[in-house]
């Protein structure tokens, strides 16, 4: 496995939180853990259908979402899934871009999320816009205000 596919485990914020669609498709089954985080210094846009994150140092600018910690025995197809759902390239070309980026564990409770941040900040996966996606949201946003999916 290589440095680029270390096994950190996955921020996710739209539609492969629990209960989400692309979470029983894709997920159920391989988590060892699911904790509520925050990504800073990103916003959330509304794409067709789901969502894309967006690097944005407006101050206070956050997404929320889940911390998911895959099973060791099903990460590389956890992984590779992941890839293929985001269409992920290789080349930086693709739909999304996976990055490794600091998001902070949060304590339980939807105004927890959203106010008070419990954990020290820890490196996972996140699949940001790629980007020509990214230049469309820059040129006509789709802002979710709250940085959360559910609030759509």
């Amino acid at each position: 496995m290589s440095a680029s596919e270390e096994e950190l485990p996955f921020f996710v914020y739209g539609t492969l939180r629990s209960g989400g669609r692309n979470h029983a498709a894709h997920l159920a089954g391989r988590c060892a853990a699911i904790r509520p985080a925050v990504l800073d210094g990103a916003a959330l846009h509304e794409g067709p259908g789901f969502p894309y994150a967006v690097l944005d140092a407006t101050p206070g600018r956050r997404i929320v979402g889940e911390l998911i910690t895959v099973r060791p025995g099903a990460y590389t197809g956890a992984l590779a899934a992941l890839d293929l759902l985001e269409e992920c390239r290789a080349d930086g070309t693709g739909l999304y871009v996976r990055r490794r980026m600091a998001v902070r564990t949060a304590a339980v409770g939807a105004t927890a999320v959203r106010t008070a941040v419990a954990g020290a900040p820890q490196d996972a996966w996140v699949y940001l816009a790629g980007p020509a996606a990214e230049a469309r949201l820059r040129e006509r946003p789709a802002l979710i205000a709250s940085g959360d999916w559910a609030d759509r």
